[in-house]
């Protein structure tokens, strides 16, 4: 059987080297438990994870592609297209969605003039509607990147897009 060759020349060859060192940490492990910390680090590394990327990652642990296209599509946190400096993500859980998180996602897309799951005109943002992250008591929760903003109001979600925003500027 012939083996498949991927082109891997849109990657850049340090990201894709240092990607594969990652990965040979988990030598002789069970490759079904490291993929989600390899799916993790390749998306820092690479700010998201692209179809040839994610073939890459599944010869690499030797893995079904569509197992680890299933991973990638099933979490709302990995991304298969390119996203903006900062993702803003709107729970849209019941408990959110109750406590009026659909009016900050709008609220959001307004001040960011941006559409859903797209990066705005500036980079600067990606604006995200996810299903639970499991912060319920929080209700209505926002993240951005990896900091988490609970209880928040229509006027907050305008200091947070500011905050962002400025430090990215920084």
């Amino acid at each position: 059987m012939k083996k498949a060759v991927l082109d891997m020349s849109q990657f850049d060859q340090n990201k894709l080297n240092e990607l594969d060192a990652f990965i040979e940490q988990y030598e002789g492990e069970n490759k079904k438990e490291s993929l989600i910390p390899v799916l993790y680090q390749a998306q820092k590394i690479f700010g998201y994870l692209p179809h040839n990327l994610q073939r890459h990652i599944a010869l690499k642990l030797a893995l079904p592609s569509a197992h680890v296209n299933g991973v990638v599509t099933f979490y709302s946190y990995f991304s298969e297209k390119p996203v903006g400096k900062n993702t803003l993500s709107v729970c849209m859980g019941t408990a959110c969605f109750v406590k009026g998180a659909d009016k900050l996602l709008d609220k959001a897309l307004g001040i960011t003039q941006s559409k859903r799951n797209e990066i705005t005109e500036d980079g600067q943002f990606t604006i995200k509607d996810v299903r639970c992250i499991g912060a319920c008591g929080l209700a209505p929760v926002v993240t951005v990147n990896d900091k988490v903003y609970g209880k928040v109001s229509e006027k907050e979600i305008d200091d947070i897009i500011a905050k962002h925003q400025e430090e990215t500027h920084d």
